[in-house]
Protein backbone atom coordinates (compact mmCIF):
# COMPACT_ATOMS: atom_id res chain seq x y z
CA UNK A 1 0.00 0.00 0.00
CA UNK A 2 3.01 2.31 -0.28
CA UNK A 3 3.59 2.07 -4.04
CA UNK A 4 0.82 -0.28 -5.18
CA UNK A 5 -2.00 -2.57 -4.12
CA UNK A 6 -0.92 -6.13 -3.31
CA UNK A 7 -0.85 -8.68 -6.12
CA UNK A 8 -3.78 -10.86 -5.13
CA UNK A 9 -3.80 -14.70 -5.16
CA UNK A 10 -4.12 -16.16 -8.68
CA UNK A 11 -3.35 -12.75 -10.20
CA UNK A 12 -0.21 -11.48 -11.93
CA UNK A 13 1.53 -8.16 -12.47
CA UNK A 14 4.32 -7.26 -14.87
CA UNK A 15 6.90 -4.66 -13.89
CA UNK A 16 8.76 -2.50 -16.38
CA UNK A 17 11.65 -0.31 -15.30
CA UNK A 18 14.83 1.34 -16.50
CA UNK A 19 18.26 0.46 -15.13
CA UNK A 20 20.15 3.73 -14.99
CA UNK A 21 23.58 4.44 -13.52
CA UNK A 22 24.00 1.19 -11.61
CA UNK A 23 26.22 -1.85 -12.08
CA UNK A 24 26.61 -4.78 -9.74
CA UNK A 25 24.33 -6.91 -7.60
CA UNK A 26 20.85 -6.02 -6.37
CA UNK A 27 17.95 -8.25 -5.40
CA UNK A 28 14.18 -8.36 -5.49
CA UNK A 29 11.83 -9.69 -2.83
CA UNK A 30 8.26 -9.71 -1.60
CA UNK A 31 7.28 -6.86 0.73
CA UNK A 32 4.35 -8.54 2.43
CA UNK A 33 5.74 -9.17 5.93
CA UNK A 34 7.63 -12.43 6.26
CA UNK A 35 7.19 -13.64 2.69
CA UNK A 36 10.54 -12.34 1.45
CA UNK A 37 12.17 -15.23 3.34
CA UNK A 38 11.25 -17.54 0.44
CA UNK A 39 10.21 -15.12 -2.30
CA UNK A 40 13.37 -13.40 -3.52
CA UNK A 41 16.09 -13.50 -6.15
CA UNK A 42 19.13 -11.71 -7.54
CA UNK A 43 19.35 -8.84 -10.04
CA UNK A 44 22.76 -8.85 -11.73
CA UNK A 45 23.52 -5.67 -13.67
CA UNK A 46 26.59 -5.97 -15.88
CA UNK A 47 28.40 -3.12 -17.65
CA UNK A 48 26.89 -2.17 -20.99
CA UNK A 49 30.19 -3.00 -22.71
CA UNK A 50 30.64 -6.36 -21.02
CA UNK A 51 32.89 -7.82 -18.35
CA UNK A 52 36.00 -6.36 -19.98
CA UNK A 53 34.92 -2.93 -18.69
CA UNK A 54 34.81 -3.96 -15.02
CA UNK A 55 37.08 -1.70 -12.91
CA UNK A 56 38.87 -4.88 -11.75
CA UNK A 57 40.35 -7.93 -13.52
CA UNK A 58 37.80 -9.89 -15.49
CA UNK A 59 36.76 -12.94 -13.42
CA UNK A 60 36.75 -16.48 -14.73
CA UNK A 61 33.17 -16.95 -13.48
CA UNK A 62 30.49 -15.04 -11.57
CA UNK A 63 28.69 -16.91 -8.80
CA UNK A 64 25.62 -15.71 -6.83
CA UNK A 65 25.88 -16.62 -3.13
CA UNK A 66 22.53 -16.04 -1.43
CA UNK A 67 22.48 -16.47 2.36
CA UNK A 68 19.00 -17.16 3.69
CA UNK A 69 16.78 -19.06 6.12
CA UNK A 70 15.11 -22.46 6.14
CA UNK A 71 11.59 -22.11 7.56
CA UNK A 72 9.22 -24.81 8.73
CA UNK A 73 6.67 -22.25 9.96
CA UNK A 74 3.84 -20.32 8.35
CA UNK A 75 5.61 -17.06 7.52
CA UNK A 76 2.43 -14.99 7.35
CA UNK A 77 1.38 -16.27 10.78
CA UNK A 78 4.87 -15.55 12.13
CA UNK A 79 4.63 -11.92 10.99
CA UNK A 80 1.11 -11.51 12.41
CA UNK A 81 2.25 -12.91 15.75
CA UNK A 82 5.04 -10.35 15.95
CA UNK A 83 2.51 -7.53 15.78
CA UNK A 84 0.80 -9.15 18.79
CA UNK A 85 3.99 -9.45 20.84
CA UNK A 86 4.24 -13.20 20.24
CA UNK A 87 7.82 -14.19 19.42
CA UNK A 88 7.70 -17.94 19.08
CA UNK A 89 8.72 -18.60 15.48
CA UNK A 90 12.31 -18.79 14.30
CA UNK A 91 14.01 -20.29 11.28
CA UNK A 92 15.08 -23.93 11.64
CA UNK A 93 18.35 -23.47 9.74
CA UNK A 94 20.39 -21.10 7.61
CA UNK A 95 21.13 -21.70 3.96
CA UNK A 96 23.64 -20.91 1.23
CA UNK A 97 21.94 -20.90 -2.17
CA UNK A 98 18.96 -22.73 -0.68
CA UNK A 99 20.95 -25.61 0.86
CA UNK A 100 21.30 -26.08 4.62
CA UNK A 101 24.63 -27.92 4.48
CA UNK A 102 26.11 -30.76 6.50
CA UNK A 103 25.66 -29.17 9.93
CA UNK A 104 22.10 -30.48 9.62
CA UNK A 105 20.94 -34.05 9.10
CA UNK A 106 17.79 -36.08 8.72
CA UNK A 107 17.76 -39.64 10.05
CA UNK A 108 21.52 -39.46 10.54
CA UNK A 109 22.32 -38.42 6.98
CA UNK A 110 24.12 -35.10 6.51
CA UNK A 111 22.24 -32.68 4.27
CA UNK A 112 23.64 -31.44 0.98
CA UNK A 113 25.50 -28.13 0.96
CA UNK A 114 26.39 -25.65 -1.75
CA UNK A 115 29.60 -26.61 -3.60
CA UNK A 116 31.70 -24.12 -5.55
CA UNK A 117 34.06 -25.93 -7.92
CA UNK A 118 37.17 -23.89 -8.66
CA UNK A 119 40.27 -24.29 -10.80
CA UNK A 120 43.69 -23.44 -9.36
CA UNK A 121 44.77 -19.90 -10.18
CA UNK A 122 41.37 -18.78 -11.49
CA UNK A 123 39.45 -15.76 -10.15
CA UNK A 124 35.77 -15.91 -9.19
CA UNK A 125 33.39 -13.00 -8.59
CA UNK A 126 31.04 -13.89 -5.73
CA UNK A 127 27.81 -11.88 -5.74
CA UNK A 128 26.77 -12.20 -2.10
CA UNK A 129 23.26 -11.38 -0.88
CA UNK A 130 21.85 -11.62 2.64
CA UNK A 131 18.19 -12.57 2.17
CA UNK A 132 17.74 -13.70 5.78
CA UNK A 133 15.03 -12.17 7.95
CA UNK A 134 16.73 -11.67 11.30
CA UNK A 135 20.53 -11.92 11.21
CA UNK A 136 23.70 -10.29 9.99
CA UNK A 137 26.16 -12.96 8.84
CA UNK A 138 29.91 -13.42 8.82
CA UNK A 139 31.12 -15.27 5.73
CA UNK A 140 34.55 -16.94 5.58
CA UNK A 141 36.26 -19.50 3.38
CA UNK A 142 39.09 -21.44 4.98
CA UNK A 143 42.52 -20.71 3.49
CA UNK A 144 41.29 -17.87 1.28
CA UNK A 145 40.79 -14.11 1.28
CA UNK A 146 38.25 -11.91 -0.47
CA UNK A 147 38.78 -8.68 -2.35
CA UNK A 148 35.58 -6.64 -1.99
CA UNK A 149 34.91 -4.65 -5.19
CA UNK A 150 31.27 -3.51 -4.88
CA UNK A 151 28.40 -3.13 -2.43
CA UNK A 152 24.72 -2.52 -3.23
CA UNK A 153 25.50 -2.11 -6.95
CA UNK A 154 28.15 0.57 -6.39
CA UNK A 155 31.87 0.01 -6.91
CA UNK A 156 34.20 0.37 -3.93
CA UNK A 157 37.95 0.75 -3.63
CA UNK A 158 39.22 -2.84 -3.60
CA UNK A 159 39.44 -4.03 0.00
CA UNK A 160 41.10 -7.31 0.98
CA UNK A 161 39.75 -9.21 3.97
CA UNK A 162 39.34 -12.77 5.21
CA UNK A 163 35.79 -12.15 6.47
CA UNK A 164 32.72 -10.47 4.97
CA UNK A 165 30.04 -8.98 7.21
CA UNK A 166 26.68 -8.68 5.50
CA UNK A 167 23.37 -7.60 7.04
CA UNK A 168 19.86 -8.34 5.70
CA UNK A 169 19.22 -6.32 2.55
CA UNK A 170 22.89 -5.77 1.75
CA UNK A 171 24.81 -7.12 -1.24
CA UNK A 172 28.59 -7.48 -1.52
CA UNK A 173 30.58 -8.32 -4.65
CA UNK A 174 33.91 -9.96 -3.78
CA UNK A 175 36.71 -11.50 -5.84
CA UNK A 176 37.97 -14.92 -4.75
CA UNK A 177 41.27 -16.21 -6.11
CA UNK A 178 41.68 -19.99 -6.03
CA UNK A 179 45.26 -19.74 -4.77
CA UNK A 180 45.27 -22.24 -1.89
CA UNK A 181 46.72 -25.74 -1.90
CA UNK A 182 44.42 -28.06 -3.86
CA UNK A 183 41.77 -29.57 -1.62
CA UNK A 184 38.37 -28.85 -0.09
CA UNK A 185 37.62 -25.77 2.03
CA UNK A 186 34.51 -25.00 4.01
CA UNK A 187 32.57 -21.82 3.26
CA UNK A 188 30.89 -20.90 6.57
CA UNK A 189 28.08 -18.39 7.11
CA UNK A 190 27.71 -17.54 10.80
CA UNK A 191 24.91 -15.29 12.14
CA UNK A 192 25.97 -12.87 14.85
CA UNK A 193 23.84 -11.26 17.53
CA UNK A 194 24.15 -8.69 20.27
CA UNK A 195 25.74 -9.99 23.49
CA UNK A 196 23.99 -10.30 26.82
CA UNK A 197 21.99 -8.76 28.39
CA UNK A 198 20.25 -8.68 24.99
CA UNK A 199 17.68 -11.36 24.26
CA UNK A 200 19.37 -14.42 22.73
CA UNK A 201 17.42 -16.05 19.90
CA UNK A 202 18.05 -19.32 18.02
CA UNK A 203 20.66 -18.64 15.32
CA UNK A 204 22.22 -21.30 13.11
CA UNK A 205 25.43 -21.35 11.16
CA UNK A 206 25.59 -23.13 7.82
CA UNK A 207 28.33 -24.10 5.46
CA UNK A 208 29.05 -24.96 1.87
CA UNK A 209 32.27 -26.01 0.20
CA UNK A 210 34.95 -24.65 -2.12
CA UNK A 211 36.37 -27.66 -3.99
CA UNK A 212 39.37 -27.60 -6.29
CA UNK A 213 39.03 -29.40 -9.61
CA UNK A 214 42.38 -31.17 -10.07
CA UNK A 215 43.79 -34.36 -11.57
CA UNK A 216 46.62 -34.75 -9.04
CA UNK A 217 46.34 -33.81 -5.39
CA UNK A 218 49.51 -33.16 -3.32
CA UNK A 219 49.00 -34.22 0.28
CA UNK A 220 50.72 -34.26 3.66
CA UNK A 221 49.44 -30.76 4.45
CA UNK A 222 49.12 -29.58 8.03
CA UNK A 223 46.35 -27.11 8.77
CA UNK A 224 44.04 -26.13 11.59
CA UNK A 225 40.54 -27.48 11.26
CA UNK A 226 37.76 -25.43 12.78
CA UNK A 227 34.02 -25.83 12.66
CA UNK A 228 31.23 -23.82 14.16
CA UNK A 229 27.61 -24.69 14.81
CA UNK A 230 25.13 -22.39 16.46
CA UNK A 231 27.95 -20.26 17.84
CA UNK A 232 29.84 -23.15 19.45
CA UNK A 233 33.36 -23.38 18.09
CA UNK A 234 35.34 -26.61 17.83
CA UNK A 235 39.02 -26.77 16.91
CA UNK A 236 41.31 -29.66 16.22
CA UNK A 237 44.65 -30.19 14.60
CA UNK A 238 44.76 -31.96 11.26
CA UNK A 239 47.67 -33.63 9.57
CA UNK A 240 46.46 -35.82 6.82
CA UNK A 241 47.67 -38.11 4.10
CA UNK A 242 44.53 -37.39 2.11
CA UNK A 243 43.43 -33.99 0.92
CA UNK A 244 39.81 -35.16 0.96
CA UNK A 245 39.45 -33.95 4.54
CA UNK A 246 37.83 -30.48 4.34
CA UNK A 247 39.49 -27.54 6.04
CA UNK A 248 37.33 -25.20 8.15
CA UNK A 249 37.87 -21.48 8.92
CA UNK A 250 38.25 -19.98 12.37
CA UNK A 251 35.11 -17.86 12.73
CA UNK A 252 34.51 -14.69 14.75
CA UNK A 253 32.68 -15.08 18.02
CA UNK A 254 28.89 -15.14 17.64
CA UNK A 255 28.72 -12.00 19.83
CA UNK A 256 31.50 -10.16 17.98
CA UNK A 257 30.01 -6.95 16.56
CA UNK A 258 33.31 -5.04 16.21
CA UNK A 259 34.39 -7.12 13.19
CA UNK A 260 31.25 -5.91 11.41
CA UNK A 261 31.90 -2.32 12.49
CA UNK A 262 35.38 -2.32 10.96
CA UNK A 263 34.33 -4.19 7.82
CA UNK A 264 31.71 -1.59 6.98
CA UNK A 265 33.98 1.26 8.03
CA UNK A 266 36.70 0.15 5.62
CA UNK A 267 34.47 0.53 2.54
CA UNK A 268 35.00 3.64 0.39
CA UNK A 269 33.69 4.53 -3.04
CA UNK A 270 35.77 3.96 -6.14
CA UNK A 271 34.23 7.15 -7.54
CA UNK A 272 34.88 10.40 -5.73
CA UNK A 273 31.78 12.26 -4.56
CA UNK A 274 33.62 15.47 -3.71
CA UNK A 275 31.92 17.38 -6.54
CA UNK A 276 28.59 16.62 -4.90
CA UNK A 277 29.59 17.10 -1.28
CA UNK A 278 31.97 20.05 -1.56
CA UNK A 279 29.04 22.44 -1.86
CA UNK A 280 28.33 21.85 1.82
CA UNK A 281 24.71 22.75 1.10
CA UNK A 282 22.44 20.73 3.34
CA UNK A 283 18.75 21.42 2.82
CA UNK A 284 17.33 18.97 5.37
CA UNK A 285 18.78 17.65 8.64
CA UNK A 286 17.22 14.68 10.46
CA UNK A 287 18.41 12.93 13.61
CA UNK A 288 16.52 9.62 13.81
CA UNK A 289 16.71 7.50 16.96
CA UNK A 290 15.95 3.80 16.47
CA UNK A 291 14.60 1.76 19.34
CA UNK A 292 11.74 -0.15 20.88
CA UNK A 293 8.79 0.99 22.94
CA UNK A 294 5.35 -0.13 24.06
CA UNK A 295 1.74 0.82 23.40
CA UNK A 296 -1.20 -0.13 25.61
CA UNK A 297 -3.54 -2.85 24.40
CA UNK A 298 -6.46 -0.82 25.72
CA UNK A 299 -6.57 2.89 26.40
CA UNK A 300 -3.70 5.33 26.85
CA UNK A 301 -2.45 4.21 30.25
CA UNK A 302 -1.36 0.73 31.29
CA UNK A 303 1.28 -1.14 33.23
CA UNK A 304 4.71 -1.10 31.55
CA UNK A 305 7.84 -3.23 31.84
CA UNK A 306 7.29 -6.85 30.78
CA UNK A 307 3.55 -6.45 31.24
CA UNK A 308 0.71 -8.34 29.57
CA UNK A 309 -1.12 -5.01 29.29
CA UNK A 310 1.10 -3.61 26.52
CA UNK A 311 2.50 -4.53 23.11
CA UNK A 312 6.12 -4.03 22.15
CA UNK A 313 6.72 -2.00 18.99
CA UNK A 314 9.73 -0.64 17.05
CA UNK A 315 10.08 3.10 16.59
CA UNK A 316 11.74 5.95 14.74
CA UNK A 317 11.98 8.99 17.01
CA UNK A 318 9.61 7.25 19.41
CA UNK A 319 6.75 6.69 16.94
CA UNK A 320 5.87 3.32 15.41
CA UNK A 321 4.83 3.16 11.75
CA UNK A 322 1.17 2.39 11.03
CA UNK A 323 0.60 0.66 7.70
CA UNK A 324 -1.87 2.32 5.30
CA UNK A 325 -5.31 0.71 5.24
CA UNK A 326 -5.53 -2.11 2.69
CA UNK A 327 -8.81 -0.95 1.09
CA UNK A 328 -7.65 2.55 0.16
CA UNK A 329 -5.62 4.07 -2.66
CA UNK A 330 -1.86 3.41 -2.36
CA UNK A 331 0.20 6.38 -1.24
CA UNK A 332 2.00 6.66 -4.59
CA UNK A 333 -1.28 7.12 -6.45
CA UNK A 334 -2.49 9.61 -3.87
CA UNK A 335 0.71 11.59 -4.48
CA UNK A 336 0.20 11.57 -8.25
CA UNK A 337 -3.43 12.73 -7.99
CA UNK A 338 -2.58 15.34 -5.32
CA UNK A 339 -4.85 13.71 -2.75
CA UNK A 340 -4.07 15.06 0.68
CA UNK A 341 -2.92 12.66 3.39
CA UNK A 342 -3.97 15.06 6.14
CA UNK A 343 -5.75 13.20 8.87
CA UNK A 344 -4.11 9.86 8.01
CA UNK A 345 -0.41 10.78 8.09
CA UNK A 346 1.90 12.43 10.58
CA UNK A 347 5.18 14.14 9.82
CA UNK A 348 8.21 12.21 10.96
CA UNK A 349 9.84 14.09 13.81
CA UNK A 350 13.18 15.56 12.80
CA UNK A 351 14.53 15.06 16.31
CA UNK A 352 13.65 12.61 19.10
CA UNK A 353 11.10 14.06 21.53
CA UNK A 354 13.28 13.07 24.50
CA UNK A 355 17.06 13.13 24.80
CA UNK A 356 18.70 10.51 26.99
CA UNK A 357 21.81 8.34 27.06
CA UNK A 358 20.84 6.30 24.00
CA UNK A 359 23.43 3.56 24.56
CA UNK A 360 23.07 3.11 28.34
CA UNK A 361 23.21 -0.67 28.94
CA UNK A 362 20.77 -0.54 31.88
CA UNK A 363 17.96 0.28 29.38
CA UNK A 364 18.09 -3.20 27.83
CA UNK A 365 16.35 -5.25 30.56
CA UNK A 366 12.82 -4.46 31.64
CA UNK A 367 12.96 -2.32 34.75
CA UNK A 368 12.76 1.14 36.27
CA UNK A 369 15.49 2.61 34.06
CA UNK A 370 13.66 2.14 30.76
CA UNK A 371 10.01 2.16 31.83
CA UNK A 372 9.57 5.98 31.66
CA UNK A 373 10.92 5.89 28.07
CA UNK A 374 8.67 3.05 26.87
CA UNK A 375 5.37 4.82 26.06
CA UNK A 376 4.83 5.53 22.36
CA UNK A 377 2.07 5.38 19.74
CA UNK A 378 1.46 4.37 16.12
CA UNK A 379 1.09 6.70 13.14
CA UNK A 380 1.69 6.66 9.40
CA UNK A 381 4.98 8.58 9.39
CA UNK A 382 5.71 10.74 6.36
CA UNK A 383 8.51 13.17 5.53
CA UNK A 384 8.39 15.37 2.41
CA UNK A 385 11.42 16.62 0.50
CA UNK A 386 11.66 19.12 -2.34
CA UNK A 387 13.06 17.74 -5.57
CA UNK A 388 16.85 18.00 -5.61
CA UNK A 389 17.19 18.59 -1.86
CA UNK A 390 20.39 17.40 -0.19
CA UNK A 391 19.29 15.46 2.89
CA UNK A 392 21.52 14.51 5.82
CA UNK A 393 20.34 11.89 8.30
CA UNK A 394 22.06 10.62 11.41
CA UNK A 395 20.67 7.27 12.53
CA UNK A 396 21.28 6.45 16.18
CA UNK A 397 20.90 2.89 17.49
CA UNK A 398 19.78 2.62 21.09
CA UNK A 399 19.64 0.16 23.96
CA UNK A 400 15.90 0.67 24.50
CA UNK A 401 14.84 -2.90 25.38
CA UNK A 402 17.61 -4.20 23.10
CA UNK A 403 21.06 -3.17 21.90
CA UNK A 404 20.89 -4.40 18.32
CA UNK A 405 22.25 -2.98 15.09
CA UNK A 406 19.81 -1.72 12.43
CA UNK A 407 20.21 -2.21 8.64
CA UNK A 408 18.32 0.82 7.29
CA UNK A 409 17.15 0.61 3.67
CA UNK A 410 15.89 3.48 1.51
CA UNK A 411 13.87 2.66 -1.60
CA UNK A 412 14.52 4.59 -4.79
CA UNK A 413 17.80 6.26 -3.76
CA UNK A 414 21.40 5.59 -2.89
CA UNK A 415 22.93 6.96 0.30
CA UNK A 416 26.47 8.26 0.82
CA UNK A 417 27.88 7.00 4.13
CA UNK A 418 29.82 9.90 5.65
CA UNK A 419 30.85 8.33 8.97
CA UNK A 420 29.94 5.83 11.64
CA UNK A 421 30.77 5.55 15.32
CA UNK A 422 30.12 3.77 18.58
CA UNK A 423 28.22 5.31 21.46
CA UNK A 424 26.15 8.49 21.19
CA UNK A 425 26.49 10.81 18.20
CA UNK A 426 28.25 14.08 19.04
CA UNK A 427 27.35 16.85 16.59
CA UNK A 428 30.44 18.92 17.32
CA UNK A 429 33.04 16.17 17.48
CA UNK A 430 31.77 13.66 14.92
CA UNK A 431 31.20 16.03 12.00
CA UNK A 432 34.99 16.39 11.82
CA UNK A 433 35.27 12.69 10.93
CA UNK A 434 33.00 12.93 7.85
CA UNK A 435 34.41 11.52 4.61
CA UNK A 436 33.45 14.13 2.02
CA UNK A 437 35.78 12.76 -0.66
CA UNK A 438 34.88 9.14 -1.43
CA UNK A 439 32.15 7.91 0.93
CA UNK A 440 30.80 4.46 0.12
CA UNK A 441 27.45 4.61 -1.70
CA UNK A 442 24.78 2.12 -0.59
CA UNK A 443 21.03 1.57 -0.47
CA UNK A 444 21.19 -0.29 2.87
CA UNK A 445 23.37 1.07 5.68
CA UNK A 446 24.08 -0.80 8.90
CA UNK A 447 23.65 1.39 11.96
CA UNK A 448 26.14 -0.23 14.37
CA UNK A 449 25.21 -2.04 17.53
CA UNK A 450 25.02 0.74 20.17
CA UNK A 451 26.32 3.25 17.64
CA UNK A 452 25.38 5.70 14.88
CA UNK A 453 25.83 6.34 11.18
CA UNK A 454 25.63 9.60 9.18
CA UNK A 455 24.41 9.55 5.58
CA UNK A 456 23.43 11.98 2.84
CA UNK A 457 21.31 11.49 -0.24
CA UNK A 458 19.97 13.69 -3.01
CA UNK A 459 16.16 13.57 -3.21
CA UNK A 460 16.09 13.45 -7.01
CA UNK A 461 13.71 10.53 -7.66
CA UNK A 462 10.10 11.80 -7.48
CA UNK A 463 7.65 9.49 -5.77
CA UNK A 464 6.79 7.77 -2.50
CA UNK A 465 9.61 5.74 -0.98
CA UNK A 466 9.76 3.40 1.98
CA UNK A 467 12.57 3.88 4.53
CA UNK A 468 12.75 0.93 6.91
CA UNK A 469 14.90 -1.42 8.91
CA UNK A 470 15.66 -4.64 7.02
CA UNK A 471 15.41 -6.84 10.09
CA UNK A 472 11.97 -8.30 9.53
CA UNK A 473 10.98 -8.13 13.20
CA UNK A 474 11.84 -4.40 13.29
CA UNK A 475 9.93 -3.74 10.05
CA UNK A 476 6.83 -5.66 11.16
CA UNK A 477 6.95 -3.91 14.54
CA UNK A 478 7.04 -0.45 12.95
CA UNK A 479 10.62 0.78 12.40
CA UNK A 480 9.74 2.55 9.16
CA UNK A 481 8.63 5.82 7.55
CA UNK A 482 7.61 7.09 4.11
CA UNK A 483 9.77 9.62 2.26
CA UNK A 484 7.89 11.62 -0.37
CA UNK A 485 10.02 13.35 -3.02
CA UNK A 486 8.14 16.11 -4.83
CA UNK A 487 8.18 16.70 -8.58
CA UNK A 488 10.94 18.64 -10.26
CA UNK A 489 10.46 21.39 -12.85
CA UNK A 490 10.31 19.15 -15.96
CA UNK A 491 8.39 16.13 -17.21
CA UNK A 492 11.53 14.00 -16.84
CA UNK A 493 11.81 14.99 -13.17
CA UNK A 494 8.12 14.43 -12.40
CA UNK A 495 6.20 11.37 -11.28
CA UNK A 496 4.67 9.53 -14.28
CA UNK A 497 1.02 8.37 -14.17
CA UNK A 498 0.16 4.89 -12.83
CA UNK A 499 0.48 2.23 -15.54
CA UNK A 500 -2.65 0.90 -17.20
CA UNK A 501 -2.07 -2.60 -15.82
CA UNK A 502 -2.07 -1.25 -12.26
CA UNK A 503 -5.32 -2.06 -10.46
CA UNK A 504 -6.93 -0.48 -7.43
CA UNK A 505 -7.71 -2.33 -4.22
CA UNK A 506 -10.67 -3.84 -2.40
CA UNK A 507 -14.07 -3.52 -4.08
CA UNK A 508 -12.54 -1.31 -6.80
CA UNK A 509 -10.04 -3.96 -7.90
CA UNK A 510 -11.28 -3.97 -11.52
CA UNK A 511 -10.81 -0.22 -11.96
CA UNK A 512 -7.63 1.42 -13.17
CA UNK A 513 -6.26 4.13 -10.84
CA UNK A 514 -7.48 6.82 -13.25
CA UNK A 515 -10.99 5.35 -13.39
CA UNK A 516 -11.05 5.10 -9.60
CA UNK A 517 -9.86 8.68 -9.23
CA UNK A 518 -12.43 10.04 -11.68
CA UNK A 519 -15.18 8.03 -10.01
CA UNK A 520 -14.13 9.39 -6.62
CA UNK A 521 -14.16 13.00 -7.92
CA UNK A 522 -17.60 12.46 -9.48
CA UNK A 523 -19.02 11.15 -6.19
CA UNK A 524 -17.61 14.21 -4.39
CA UNK A 525 -19.57 16.55 -6.67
Amino acid sequence: MITQCPIMPNKNFTYGFNVVGQEGTLWWHAHVPGLRATLHGAFIIRPRHGADSYPFPKPHKEIPVIIGDWWEKDLDEMARNMTKNIFSSYASASTVNGLVGDYFNCSGVAKEGFVLDVEPGKTYLLRIINAGLFSEFYLKIAGHKFTVVAADANYVNPYTTDVIAIAPGETVDAMLIADAAPGRYYMVALPNQAPLPDLQTPEYATRGMVKYKINHRPCNVTMAVSSIQGGEEEKEGYQGTSCDTPIGPKMPDVHDTITSFYFHGNLTSLRHQGHLLSQQRIDEHLFIVLGLGTICKQGQFCKRGNSSDDIQVATMNNVSFQQPAAATMPLLEAQYYHISLNGTAQELLRRPPTLYNFTYEALIPFGPKEMPLEPTYKAMLVQRFKHGAMVEIVFQSTTMLQGDSNPMHLHGHDMMVLAQGLGNYDLVKDVASYNLVNPVVKNTVLVPNRGWIAIRFVANNPGVWFMHCHYEFHLVMGMAAVFIVENGPTIDTSLPPPPDNCRTCGSNINLTPKEFYLQSKKSET
